[in-house]
Order: C-alpha cells, then structure tokens, then sequence
C-alpha cells in the first residue's frame, strides 16, 4: 500500500473539514492511512450511500418540531425504563445504546444517538437536521427507490417561532416541497380543528394523505379522518395506517378538538389492519404517534402489521425491535425528533408477503448533506420577515443548555428561574415537553432559541396557590404518566420540572408512594400549608381567556437582564430503586 504524501494529506484534511470533522478527529486522523485521499474522503462523504434493498420502500420523518434550520440536539442522559421496558431500547442510554447497536465511542454515530461528549462532538461533526439538507438526502433516496413513500409521522407544525407566527403554513409549504405522501398528527391539532380542517382541504388536497384510524367523532362516533392510504408501489398495494397521539386531549387543551374523540382504540385497529389486507395489501404498516412503549404493546396484541413506523417519544433507536404476536412479526421503530433523522424501510415482497427487509435510521449531518436549492430558497423567504425578531441576542451562555430527558434539562432551569422571579413565587413548574433544541457554551442565546422552547398556542403564565398535599398529588400524577408499568396508561410527556423544590423520587413503587421527601430551602414541604407555585401552558378551559404574559416574554425579559447566564446543574430529584438501568448514561 502506497503512503500518502503531505499533499495528499492535507487534501483529505481539507476534505474532511468541510464535511464537518475537526482536523485532530479520529476518523480524519485515520485518514492518514489511507491509500488515496480520494478513497479516504469517500469513506467519510459515502456516509449517505445506503444499497437499495427490495420492493418497497418508506421513507420516515417524525417530531421535527418545525425546525426548519440545522441546529443542535442533545440526546437524553435518563430515559429510564420500568417493568417489561426495562434495559431494552427505547430505554438506553449513554453507553449502554452504544454497546447494544454496536457504534464506537466518539464516532458520528456515537455523536448521533447519544449525548456521551456532547459539546466536544458537536463542535466536531456540526449541526443536525435542516429541511434543506433532509430535501438533499430525500431526493437521493427516492431516485435509488421508484416509487418510495414518504412518511410523516406528526408534530410537524408545531415548536417554532416561524410555524406559531405563520399559523404552521411554513411547514405545511416546506412538507409539500419535501414530497410528503401520508401524514398522522399531534400537536398539530393545537391550531385547532378548523385550521387543522383548512390546511387538509386545501393545501393537502389531492398531494398528502392525512390518516388517524382512532380519531372520531363524539356524538356519533364517526371517522374524521381516512384511517389509512392505500398506494400501490412496483406492483405492490400497500396500506399506510394512521395513528394519532392517543391522549391529545389529556396532554394538550381539549377545546382545540372540542368535538372529536382520540384514545389507543386497539379494537379499531385491528380492524383498520383486516379490511386493508382483505382489499389487497400485501404490505401493512403503521404510521403511528403512540410512542415507542405503547408501540411495543400494540405490536404485540394486533395481527397483520408488518412495520410500525413510530414517533411522540422523540427516540433515535437505530434499528427496530421485532415483536412476536399469534399470527407473525411486526418491526416496530421510532425515528428521533428535531429533523435529526430519516428512517429507511426497504422490504422485499414475495409470494404475496414481506419476506425480508432492511432498515437503517440516518442521522441529518448538515455539513454532510449540501443544501437543496429549491428547499433553502423557500426556508429563506419563509423566514424573511422575522429575522431581525428572531436573531435578537439576548444573553449569553457559558454553559451547555438543553431540555431533552426524564427529568429537568439547563434550559428547563433558566424558565423555572424565569419564572419564579418574575411572578415572586416559591416554586415553579414547567412542563417536560420532549422538544426543545439546545445551546453550546459561549453562545448567544437568541429570542429564537426561546421560542424553540415555548411556542405553544397556550402560552399563558400561572400563579397558583397549592398546599403541600397537592403538590404532591400533581407530582405523582405526572410520575405515573411516564412510569406506570402498563405502556396504555403512559399519557404525557417527561415529567413536570421542578423549581424551587426538592423531591425524591422511586419510578418502581405505585401510583401515590413514588414521591417523599419533598423540601423548600432545605425544609420539609407542609401538606397543610399553602405555597405560591408559578407555571405555564394550563390545559384547563377557565385559563383559555387568561391573558396573562406569554411565557417567551417572560423568559427572553429575565435574560435580557441577566445579559450572562452561568454554567447551569439541573434541580434533579433523588432516584432510588433504579440503580443498574440502562436508562441512565453509564
């Protein structure tokens, strides 16, 4: 084997940088051993190159949140799982995902699915996501793949400034671009149903299917939606099935679907899976936004679905984990949130059934993928009219800022602070929304950055007053919501965040004995005393005409004073009964 010399070396280095790796990188670094810097940069730029396998093939995005733009998402730390979900995937982390799917440390696929040296790798490999790098990757993938649906699997029109601003018209614009064949929701129904109605009828007319098998009408039952689409590929009928978040009426505010009714609706399903197949799908799957636990289960309990293409949970798990039922096997997967993955489904049909398959969940490396023209084009002019509110510097960061796990991110603290300045409150909470992009050390922290925070369509700020028996009844409330051992019964998102208060907290015990230990300035929270606890985001109907100030403004305000924001460590609760989960970063 021939040695490189200088020339050649610094090329691939050049190569290399421009493909987002730090010249001192690793996989740069081993370059050096390459034979020719052209071989060496193809193994680095072939990142994309994915082998066409099959018959049929489906394309997957999910949870993008309305992040148009590259941007930087940390993977959780703690994503615990209980009872059956136990050290199985979703629920790993850190090194344990690594070991279970084979990646190396400090690789880009190490970078991808974990948040092990987060800051040091982000510097290294980039941004992720971003419409106009997806649009680049989509377009190869399609052209390699006659026929190749392309899936969305909801939450797309909601998490930014850009869709709250426009009434989500920049993401129903950016996702006809993209090609977007099926499509199931969630928060998209915090527009409301007229608009989510508007947008179907009319933008979507004739160019996406909208599917959700288990929405209905509440006076006679009614189906509001298609509940599946049946497309014929390569000769192929195949059946896309459509399933909304169950419980949008619990975790978001019922009078924006005042008049439908959502729920797992297992029966229907199975049902929905037997007409396609008894109208000629040879190849069933599930566009589903139930999340990756109560996917599983479902998987388990209905017959006929060959894959479940799954979102809600925002889990980057890179292959699917296949479940046995009494009649065969279903794949059940779930793709990441944030625009930071594409999943790839290739099945090969034969004899009038799915006899082999391939699937690979690829990481969005902006500095990988060149942006599509056509995509950037219109992302720029979509964003035209907002740029000098949306690039306003607010403060700067010194430490990491992020959201996304179990329990209270650094960005979660600067809200809780935020809020409990502002509204003079002892304690405060904030939801645990999964989304939510985050902020290296040293950066400026813009009123965009905010609003990928907080965009909701029920902003509004709270002051409450609860004794401390209630606080503990919201808190295992929302515990058993994440760890009741029953997947069905699992109906929001992370669990509240804290400010203000300590607790401790054993996911393992029953609904109402997972929370002790509840303290205030080292004291020890009163269930008969009253507490002034500031929040945001009330789903209750009284709040609706609450015209409060909405929580970005209470956010960018307090960092505008505070101009510096130090290094933040997030108010953890004490875990206990969990030692040896995977769930936590090794």
């Amino acid at each position: 084997m021939s040695q490189m010399n200088r020339r050649e070396f610094l090329n691939v280095l050049a190569i290399a940088s421009a493909a987002g790796l730090a010249i001192n990188n690793r996989e740069a670094l081993a370059m050096r051993s390459s034979a020719t810097s052209s071989s060496a940069a193809s193994s680095v730029l072939g990142f994309y190159d994915l082998p066409k396998f099959g018959n049929v093939h489906f394309l997957h995005m999910t949870d993008c949140h309305a992040q148009l733009n590259p941007i930087y998402f940390r993977e959780p730390n703690v994503n615990l799982g209980v009872a059956a979900a136990s050290g199985k995937a979703p629920h790993l982390v850190g090194e344990h995902l690594l070991k279970q799917f084979g990646f190396r440390p400090g690789t880009r696929d190490a970078h991808a699915f974990s948040a092990l040296n987060f800051v040091e790798a982000a510097k290294t490999y980039g941004k992720v996501g971003g419409f106009a790098h997806l649009a680049t990757l989509v377009k190869q993938l399609k052209a390699s793949r006659p026929g190749a649906l392309l899936l969305d699997g909801g939450d797309t029109w909601q998490g930014s400034a850009t869709a709250l601003w426009t009434n989500g018209q920049d993401m129903v614009d950016a996702c006809l671009l993209l090609g977007v064949d099926v499509m199931t929701a969630h928060w998209e129904m915090t527009l409301g149903d007229k608009r989510v109605n508007e947008i179907i009828g009319r933008d979507f007319k004739g160019r996406v299917d909208f599917v959700a098998q288990n929405i209905h009408t509440t006076d006679f039952g009614d189906p509001v939606f298609a509940p599946y689409a049946m497309k014929e590929m390569n000769g192929v009928k195949c059946a896309v099935i459509g399933q909304a978040f169950p419980y949008t009426p619990v975790a978001n505010p019922r009078y924006f679907t005042p008049d439908w009714t959502f729920g797992i609706k297992e029966m229907e399903m199975q049902k929905t899976v037997d007409e396609a197949r008894a109208k000629g799908a040879l190849v069933v799957v599930l566009l589903s936004h139930n999340g990756m636990d109560v996917d599983l289960k479902m998987a388990s309990r209905v017959t006929g679905i060959d894959a479940i293409l799954g979102g809600h949970t925002h889990d980057g798990v890179p292959q699917p984990t296949i479940v046995e039922n009494k009649s065969g096997k279903t794949l059940v997967t779930n793709a990441g949130s944030n625009g930071k993955f594409l999943g790839v489904l290739d099945a090969e049909v034969k004899a009038g059934k799915v006899s082999d398959f391939r699937y690979k969940l690829m990481p969005i490396f902006a500095n990988l993928l060149p942006a599509d023209v056509a995509m950037q084009t219109l992302i720029t002019t979509i964003r035209k009219p907002f740029e000098a509110k949306l690039s306003e510097t607010l403060a700067t960061t010194r430490g990491l800022l992020y959201r996304r796990g179990n329990f209270n991110g650094t960005f979660d603290e600067i809200i809780l602070d935020a809020l409990m300045k502002t509204q003079n409150a002892e304690i405060a909470f904030s939801p645990g929304f999964r989304w939510g992009t985050s902020i290296l050390p040293n950066q400026a922290i813009t009123f965009e950055h905010v609003m990928d925070q907080t965009a909701i369509t029920y902003p509004h700020t709270t002051v409450s007053e609860f004794n401390g028996e209630m606080l503990k009844t919201i808190l295992e409330d929302v515990a058993d919501n994440l760890f009741n051992p029953d997947p069905y019964l699992q109906q929001g998102g992370d669990m509240v965040r804290v400010g203000g208060m300590q607790y401790t907290i054993a996911p393992l015990e029953k609904m109402g004995n997972r929370i002790s230990n509840m303290t205030l300035n080292g004291k020890p929270i009163d269930a008969n005393k009253t507490y002034k606890v500031a929040g945001w985001a009330p789903v209750a109907e009284s709040a609706r005409e609450n015209k409060t100030t909405p929580i970005w403004d209470v956010v960018a305000g307090y960092l505008r004073d505070k101009k510096s924001i130090a290094p933040k460590t997030p108010n953890l609760p004490k875990i206990i009964g969990m030692k040896g989960n995977k769930g936590f970063a090794a």
